[in-house]
């Protein structure tokens, strides 16, 4: 790890006052369960980094009108909350595949947000889009058994690591975000994006703004869940994942958002799948077919066929799921 400085501000607006204007020379921390291994790994080499850990009114999780969850509220404290339990199932079973006590004690919501990439050729220093030094992408002919089935025909191959992040789009939810300008907020639906050069981001932060808080709007009238598919236990990330939230009127379907994980550069919300299941009841057939709809366009590389029948199983087995 190289030398950086270190600080510890005591407001969002002094934290927002130490970081730099462009990537690479500050960097936020917040867990540090991410970000303290990019360091190690020389993927993150900052001159600064700010701690939010002394910055009054990150940390709570409130009910009420929705919920609204503070940047550096912990998983443990989000698995603590009776309003999140009570209205968010999906949200929780999000946050309970997260099954290590330690990344639940230290990895905060906005780290699990913001996470980078797991992908191997980028946490090995071939850059956000694993390229080579004659610039060819490595994944689609290397290992990718782990990498995108969906939004992968270049050039970014890696999948989005977030646990959190399809429930919360499924939920309609969005982040406030400061910076030097003020605050502004942004659907988590909107906050994911896929770079085009090793100089992007594959989230809509500019590099001197903090996200602060999570606002889920209320769940009344809504039904959800999320379902896993992992190759084990404790510390693996799942394979894919997929969260559901339906509005169900006369057991029909009147509304639904499909958001599957870990198989896009972004967390991939399946319109396929919201249609195919608008109108219907929820039953073995309409959540195959639903499931069926949201991976008719995958395109997977030479190691990971397998992820596709995964994920349609994660879709059907989440539908049925938050349908009871």
């Amino acid at each position: 790890m190289e030398a950086f400085e270190y600080a510890a501000p005591s407001s969002v607006k002094e934290a927002v006052g130490l970081l730099s204007s462009a990537w690479g020379e500050t960097d936020v921390l917040a867990g540090g369960t991410d970000l303290l291994s990019l360091m190690k790994e020389r993927v993150h080499t900052p001159k600064r980094v700010v701690s939010l850990r002394s910055v009054a009114g990150l940390r709570s999780v409130s009910g009420g009108a929705g919920l609204r969850i503070g940047a550096t509220a912990t998983l443990s404290d989000l698995l603590g909350s009776s309003a999140a339990r009570e209205n968010y199932p999906a949200l929780i079973q999000a946050a309970e595949g997260v099954s290590s006590p330690q990344m639940r004690a230290m990895g905060t919501v906005g780290g699990d947000l913001l996470q980078r990439p797991r992908c191997w050729y980028f946490r090995n220093g071939y850059g956000l889009l694993g390229k080579d030094g004659d610039g060819k992408s490595l994944a689609p002919i290397g290992e990718n058994q782990y990498h995108a089935i969906l939004g992968n025909k270049g050039p970014a191959y890696f999948v989005n690591a977030s646990s959190l992040a399809p429930a919360l789009i499924a939920l309609g939810a969005s982040v406030t975000v400061a910076g030097p300008d003020g605050e502004r907020e942004i659907e988590v639906e909107k906050l994911y994006q896929t770079p085009n050069s090793d100089r992007d981001r594959e989230n809509a932060l500019r590099p001197n703004e903090i996200l602060t808080a999570i606002i889920v709007p209320a769940a009344a009238g809504v039904v959800s869940a999320t379902y896993e598919v992992r190759q084990r236990q404790l510390m693996d990330w799942p394979l894919a994942t997929a969260s559901v939230a339906l509005k169900l009127s006369g057991g029909s379907v009147q509304s639904a958002r499909v958001v599957l994980g870990h198989v896009a550069p972004t967390p991939w919300r399946s319109s396929e799948a919201e249609q195919a299941l608008m109108g219907k009841s929820v039953s073995e057939d309409t959540a195959l077919a639903a499931a069926k709809a949201a991976l008719a366009s995958a395109t997977p590389l030479s190691g990971n066929k397998h992820k596709v029948q995964l994920a349609r199983v994660a879709v059907k087995r989440a539908i049925l799921r938050a349908a009871g």
